[in-house]
């Protein structure tokens, strides 16, 4: 079967819609989709060339449109093609115009205003950016949040997400023949610490799929159940000797573990 494709339309930048498009993928056998992202909409002939392609590849167009002469054309070209197109915008700004009793400003990117918030946000995706997968130590003392575990565990993806939500965070893989960075024992505070658990089976298969998508063989030791268990002992250890909260991600979405990380967070804030 093919990789469905959804486009993502908008006059700014397309965050909204791609965020809601993602979240309805996953409920779909993991979520494999295509997203294309086409930002910054402001002529029709943008929205002539993407109806077009989206009929041709038989996608789904999903858009944040505030401006009505677009929206209300992209809507009249999907429905003249037959493309199924998504206004993620356009019922929640009526709904709220009938509530408040005004009309909305009709002004793309105001979600992206650059304010406190925003910079924040900027400085969380940086700060992962930088401290990912191990690569400086010494940002452990400055990460909200602290994620340790073996490969393919989510690390990156959990610390991206989080990122999102202006959490800094930093991550360290554990890996039997790297000792983990004195830095990490030394913290104060390692209630900021989190650590990631996975089944054998299920790392497994996700490391023999890595294996494949690299073109290399799936009986490669990186995937063998032997390989596997001396790394999650070894992570099991570290995780005992820091004495910090352990998720099992085994079975869990980047936004469910994400969730319990943020719970775990807002615990350790109120009791401090």
């Amino acid at each position: 079967m093919e990789t469905p494709v959804i486009y993502i339309v908008s006059d700014s930048v397309g965050e909204t819609a791609e965020f809601v498009a993602r979240a309805a993928a996953s409920q779909f056998d993991g979520g494999h989709v295509e997203l294309r992202r086409v930002s910054h909409v402001h002529e029709p002939s943008v929205i002539d060339e993407t109806v077009e392609s989206a009929k041709e590849e038989n996608a789904v167009i999903v858009f944040t449109v505030v401006l009505p002469e677009l929206r209300e054309y992209l809507l009249h070209q999907a429905r003249r093609l037959e493309v199924p197109a998504v206004d993620i915008m356009g019922p929640m700004m009526e709904a709220l115009e009938s509530l408040i009793g005004a009309p909305p400003q009709r002004k793309p990117g105001l979600v992206h205003q650059l304010d406190a918030e925003y910079f924040r946000r900027v400085e969380a995706i940086e700060f992962a950016v930088k401290y990912d997968d191990g690569r400086d130590p010494r940002g452990l003392a400055r990460a909200d949040i602290i994620l340790i575990g073996v490969s393919r565990t989510s690390k990156t993806p959990l610390s991206m997400y989080l990122a999102h939500r202006r959490m800094k965070v930093a991550n360290v893989p554990l890996v039997p023949e790297v000792q983990p960075p004195e830095e990490l024992f030394a913290l104060k505070d390692k209630r900021k610490i989190v650590g990631l658990r996975i089944r054998p089976e299920k790392l497994n298969l996700i490391r023999q799929e890595r294996l494949r998508t690299l073109g290399l063989t799936p009986q490669a030791s990186y995937a063998s159940y032997e390989r596997i268990s001396a790394e999650l002992e070894f992570a099991e250890d570290v995780m005992r000797r820091l004495n910090c909260p352990v998720i099992d991600v085994s079975d869990k979405a980047v936004e469910e573990t994400a969730g319990i990380i943020l719970e775990i967070v807002s615990r350790k804030g109120s009791e401090a």
